[in-house]
């Protein structure tokens, strides 16, 4: 065990936010001072383990940084009226939010058909704040040509780009090496780009394009309504109408309203039905109006332009972040909208966007802390009072009586039959995540049974996909939850081997078949009795007698099946029968010997395979 005062001062450091060289100093110090192997061994390993915490204290403080900043640009870009302190706020916030070394914003000239430079923050060179790109020349000009976002991890050396003498003498005046770029769009309309940049190669993360993606889309609006603030101002009512919505809408999301409200304020402001679905198409709010799936096409067409689209008397508005669709806005009752209450309406698809993007991220976080959770309490380890205590803080009462379900989809992708128990889970103050590689659900329930009937049919409705459920307990508190989900992993793979794919149950529900699977070592010791001879002759000549005993049976006792679905000659599936016989008695196709050995095969195959007798 590494000294008290060598821990001691571990903590201290990590306590006082110290670097990770200084995190190593007691590891080296007692080194050099000559500590026992043992001693250094531990505390090198608390070293580890404390440098593990530094860099996950660091993310989450780079997460909230970028949250923060992220409303406050919201706040200060719904506060701005003058153009120019608009374009500083957002190049401004942009350099918070990537951390970068700079960040700049160039506007489109439509008149002389190029990109000028705008607002920068952080940058030095004269030459650099005063360049124009051509539409299509350097990073810049292909972004605001392409309407796509681009990266680069050293601009110099990338070969994609239209390199000009004036563009990268600019851009090496300015030492600048990874750059990021995105369009401010406008409806289809490519207003201009914004960028992040540092002077050291680096690779930008998806998260990142997303990001700044997020942000340009929501200062593309704010661009756009100062400009017509400034040519209009005598004018404004419809524009002062849009902003104080804009504003009302901002507002809500900061205070952290969720989606119903969303819609109910957009339908009160435009007098009209609204609804609100995520990229899968399920509804998060209505408001004004029935149920109405949303329209594929009209989402595409949206997605495609920009802007709302009408389809049948109802017109769709794609929420994005960037090129990721994040859902759609569907709105009833006024098929004829004007230009004015159509530019509201999209507005609202960004304040929306931002909705949604604080959703997901909230709900990543609160999906991985549950996940964490259940795998804790579906373990063999960990202390009974601490998991209560976690438990308590989520929600969830061990003190309650709780199912354990496992849940398996035939097609459908995994993550989704994941995202789909999850609200599954929530809606019945449960939890929900992945453990060794399979979706389980812990449910408060005396019934499990009944609750994965039901759980196969939600499921397999939600993803249009068969789902299999098997459930276990109900168990109370943490002691019994990892026998409940071993026991529920059994009944998972029984139902699928007795052509049950697309139900749920339990154990219980199974019969005899159940009955058995509920005492592994009762089937173990069954098998055994009734198939030893076989296994043990099996496993000592590397043969499968097994295979062709089990085969014979499902082929009701055919010979020139049995031989087709072992593509073996007949005389061969003849030769292995008598050897089977000669293992286990003359009396082995008999009736009733038969129907042991049949059910003895099925229980193998449930329950894997058993030790044999040395």
């Amino acid at each position: 065990m590494p000294s008290e005062p060598g821990l001691r001062r571990l903590l201290d450091l990590l306590a006082q936010d110290a670097s990770a060289e200084a995190l190593a100093g007691p590891a080296r110090e007692a080194r050099a001072a000559g500590a026992h192997p043992d001693e250094l061994a531990a505390l090198t390993e608390a070293t580890e383990v404390a440098l593990r915490i530094r860099r996950t204290l660091s993310q989450h403080r780079r997460r909230e940084a970028q949250l923060t900043a992220l409303f406050d640009t919201a706040g200060d870009l719904a506060a701005l009226r003058d153009l120019d302190a608009v374009l500083r706020a957002i190049v401004h916030r942009a350099k918070l939010l990537l951390g970068t070394d700079i960040a700049y914003l160039s506007l489109n000239d439509d008149e002389a058909g190029d990109t000028y430079m705008r607002v920068t923050d952080g940058a030095v060179a004269p030459a650099f704040q005063q360049v124009r790109l051509g539409m299509g020349e350097g990073l810049g000009g292909l972004v605001a040509q392409t309407a796509r976002p681009y990266a680069t991890g050293d601009y110099q050396a990338d070969t994609r780009f239209h390199h000009t003498t004036t563009i990268d003498g600019a851009v090496r005046d300015e030492g600048l090496r990874a750059i990021l770029g995105v369009p401010l769009r406008v409806g289809p309309q490519v207003i201009g780009v914004l960028y992040a940049a540092d002077r050291t190669p680096r690779a930008f993360t998806p998260d990142e394009v997303a990001l700044l993606s997020s942000l340009a889309d929501h200062a593309a609006i704010a661009i756009d309504g100062a400009r017509l603030l400034e040519e209009t101002r005598a004018q404004s009512e419809a524009m002062r109408r849009a902003e104080q919505a804009h504003d009302q809408l901002t507002d809500l999301v900061l205070r952290g309203g969720d989606a119903t409200g969303v819609a109910a304020q957009i339908a009160d402001i435009l007098d009209a039905g609204i609804l609100i679905h995520d990229a899968d198409g399920a509804e998060l709010a209505r408001t004004g109006t029935g149920p109405l799936a949303p329209p594929a096409r009209a989402v595409a067409a949206s997605r495609a332009s920009g802007r709302a689209v009408p389809l049948d008397g109802t017109w769709v508005c794609a929420v994005l972040a960037g090129p990721e669709l994040l859902g759609s806005i569907a709105l009833t009752g006024r098929p004829d909208l004007a230009d004015a209450d159509r530019l509201l309406f999209e507005r609202a698809g960004v304040v929306t966007a931002l909705l949604l993007l604080l959703r997901r991220s909230v709900a990543e976080t609160e999906d991985r802390i549950r996940g964490e959770l259940l795998n804790d309490l579906l373990s063999t380890t960990g202390d009974p009072g601490s998991l209560t205590a976690r438990a308590r803080r989520l929600g969830i009462g061990l003190d309650r009586p709780y199912g354990v379900l496992v849940a398996q989809g035939e097609t459908a992708p995994r993550h989704r039959l994941l995202a789909a128990a999850a609200r599954c889970a929530h809606a019945h103050d449960g939890l929900a995540g992945l453990h060794r590689e399979q979706v389980v659900l812990l449910v408060p329930t005396r019934t499990p049974g009944a609750t994965a009937r039901a759980l196969a049919d939600e499921l397999g409705q939600a993803l249009a996909d068969p789902v299999t459920v098997g459930a276990a307990g109900p168990a109370t508190g943490s002691a019994g939850l990892p026998a409940a989900h071993a026991e529920a992993q059994r009944c998972l793979a029984a139902l699928r081997a007795l052509g049950q794919a697309g139900r749920g149950g339990a154990l219980a529900d199974l019969g005899f078949v159940g009955l058995l699977l509920g005492d592994p070592a009762g089937v173990s010791g069954y098998v055994r009795n009734t198939l030893g001879p076989l296994l043990g002759y099996d496993a000592d000549r590397g043969t499968d007698l097994t295979g062709t005993l089990d085969a014979y049976f499902e082929q009701g006792g055919s010979l020139t099946r049995t031989k087709d679905v072992l593509h073996v000659h007949v005389n061969t599936v003849v030769q292995r029968l008598d050897r089977i016989g000669r293992l286990l008695g003359a009396d082995w196709n008999a009736p009733a010997r038969a129907l042991e050995l049949q059910l003895a095969l099925r229980l193998h195959r449930l329950a894997g395979p058993v030790e044999t007798a040395t």
